[in-house]
């Protein structure tokens, strides 16, 4: 997780050092009814009560188009944390909400693209380190590379600030695709 100097770093909510007041990373998943004006239903409540959110993703998940799903990185103490997913759970659109952070083992994954002008050794040294983090090169120019990754959200931010220095250009993220790990299911 990144740290933002003048804020409190996050933990998880269930490492030793977390207690009632420090701030900690959430990763919500919230089945939904697939119908129009759900979604700013769901920002809205985390706007209206001045929540943030961190990351957000949804799409289609049932095959007859019935149901979405949307993950949400938040944070928040873990009282605000609970607060947050007992009031998605009382959303009418709403079907299922569950913390993946708290239910146990989960894979939160995002892609990236990120574009890098640069000529030279600043050139040669981007696709070093883009092959150390086994970045694809989707798109080659003389003077530019657009690289694709896919991971934890750490890895993606320590690739883009390797990348920082070498001519980043450009940054597109889709945001957190999360699911809990073994059989389990939302």
């Amino acid at each position: 997780m990144k740290y933002t100097p003048g804020l409190p770093p996050m933990v998880a909510p269930s490492s030793p050092e977390a207690s009632e007041d420090t701030p900690c990373r959430a990763v919500m998943s919230v089945l939904v009814d697939n119908e129009s004006g759900v979604l700013a239903r769901v920002v809205g409540l985390f706007s209206g009560r001045g929540y943030n959110i961190e990351n957000l993703t949804v799409a289609p998940v049932a095959a007859d188009g019935g149901l979405s799903r949307i993950n949400i990185v938040t944070s928040g103490t873990p009282a605000i944390i609970e607060q947050i997913r007992a009031q998605l759970e009382r959303q009418v659109p709403v079907a299922r909400v569950a913390n993946l952070t708290t239910l146990g083992p989960h894979i939160a994954r995002e892609m990236v693209l990120v574009k890098v002008v640069s000529t030279g050794e600043a050139r040669t040294e981007a696709l070093r380190i883009a092959e150390a983090f086994r970045a694809r090169a989707v798109d080659t120019t003389a003077s530019s590379f657009v690289f694709e990754l896919t991971g934890a959200s750490d890895k993606l931010d320590s690739f883009v600030e390797l990348m920082t220095p070498l001519g980043l250009a450009e940054v597109s993220r889709t945001g957190v695709a999360a699911l809990t790990r073994g059989p389990r299911t939302l």
